[in-house]
């Protein structure tokens, strides 16, 4: 899951980015509210950690912005405004969940996981289908007939990304962010050793590459899919 962490106190934001990756997640940090606001509107993130207090645009605006904007990604605000009126008028512009400061590491982590598993049940995505490939996800398991196998984290993100805009190119850089966010420290053939690895599993046609622009999965192909390795 990518998520987008935007907090302007740096030592509990690396705190916070530390101890999110553990659980394999992507994190992206902001620590500007207007910076967050641009990248909510042009880039794809599953969740969105948001202070209140922020440089240059408010938290509460940034949270309308995104609303604004038709975007529905999942909120969860953290901040150290406790007062019951700041915490109605954030889930009134649109927050999933509402986190004061201080607060345990387990709890937020109890609560991106529930905010997760409401988003995929409002929604639908508990379990993608595109032919014959079905990928649970939130067990990350891929089946294809009877077989089931259990996806690394890389192959899950990229599967559930193609699967999620079947017939849609995905370009490299998407795919990437899906992958590192905004780091620039992964080598320039880990999606294409990615992306081999998952033609094994489901196909080679199934995964086709567009040359010069990235990759896409093909709902044809995918409807062949017997069985995944």
């Amino acid at each position: 899951m990518r998520i987008l962490l935007v907090e302007d106190d740096h030592p509990l934001a690396r705190t916070m980015l530390d101890m999110l990756r553990q659980d394999q997640h992507t994190l992206d940090w902001l620590d500007d509210g207007q910076q967050a606001l641009t990248a909510l509107r042009e880039e794809h993130f599953d969740l969105v950690i948001l202070d209140l207090t922020l440089p240059r645009l408010d938290g509460l605006e940034v949270l309308r912005g995104l609303r604004q904007a038709g975007k529905q990604t999942p909120v969860i605000i953290l901040t150290a405004r406790a007062d019951l009126d700041e915490k109605l008028s954030g889930l009134d512009a649109g927050a999933d969940d509402y986190l004061t400061k201080p607060f345990a590491m387990a709890e937020l982590k109890a609560r991106i996981r529930a905010v997760t598993r409401r988003g995929l049940s409002a929604s639908g995505e508990s379990e993608l289908q595109v032919g014959s490939l079905r990928l649970n996800t939130e067990s990350g398991q891929l089946a294809a007939g009877p077989v089931t196998v259990m996806l690394p984290r890389s192959e899950f993100q990229i599967l559930h990304y193609l699967m999620r805009h079947p017939g849609q190119v995905a370009t490299r850089r998407r795919l990437e962010e899906q992958l590192y966010g905004w780091d620039s420290g992964a080598e320039s053939n880990a999606l294409e050793v990615h992306i081999h690895h998952l033609r094994r599993r489901v196909g080679k046609a199934t995964i086709r590459t567009i040359r010069g622009v990235g990759y896409v999965l093909d709902p044809e192909a995918a409807a062949g899919a017997t069985e995944c390795h």
